[in-house]
C-alpha cells in the first residue's frame, strides 16, 4: 500500500467515526449523502472540536493576542486584541 492509499484509508477512518459518533448521539437520525455531508459532519467535528477551540482561545487571550467581551445576553465576543493586557471573560 503507498502513501496515498495509506492516507485515504486514514480519512475513510475519521469519517467512519465521525458518522457512528453522530448517529450514536442522535439515533433517529436519517439523511441523503448531501445532508450528511452538509449536516451530520460539520456538526460533529464542532461538538467534538468545541472543546480545543475553546482552549485554544484562551491560550490567545492569556497571550493577550485576543481580548473577550461579555454581551448583554451572557454570550463571549472575542476578538482581537489592540492593546492592553489580558483579560478573562468576567
Amino acid at each position: 500500500m503507498g502513501p496515498k492509499e495509506s492516507l485515504e484509508r486514514h480519512a475513510g477512518g475519521e469519517v467512519e467515526d465521525a458518522v457512528l459518533a453522530y448517529l450514536a448521539q442522535h439515533p433517529d437520525a436519517a439523511d441523503t449523502l448531501d445532508g450528511i455531508v452538509s449536516w451530520w459532519l460539520p456538526q460533529q467535528r464542532y461538538e467534538t472540536q468545541r472543546h480545543r477551540i475553546e482552549q485554544a482561545l484562551k491560550q490567545l487571550i492569556e497571550r493577550g493576542q485576543l481580548r473577550c467581551d461579555r454581551l448583554p445576553g451572557g454570550a463571549v465576543l472575542y476578538a482581537l486584541s489592540r492593546a492592553g493586557p489580558p483579560q478573562q471573560p468576567n
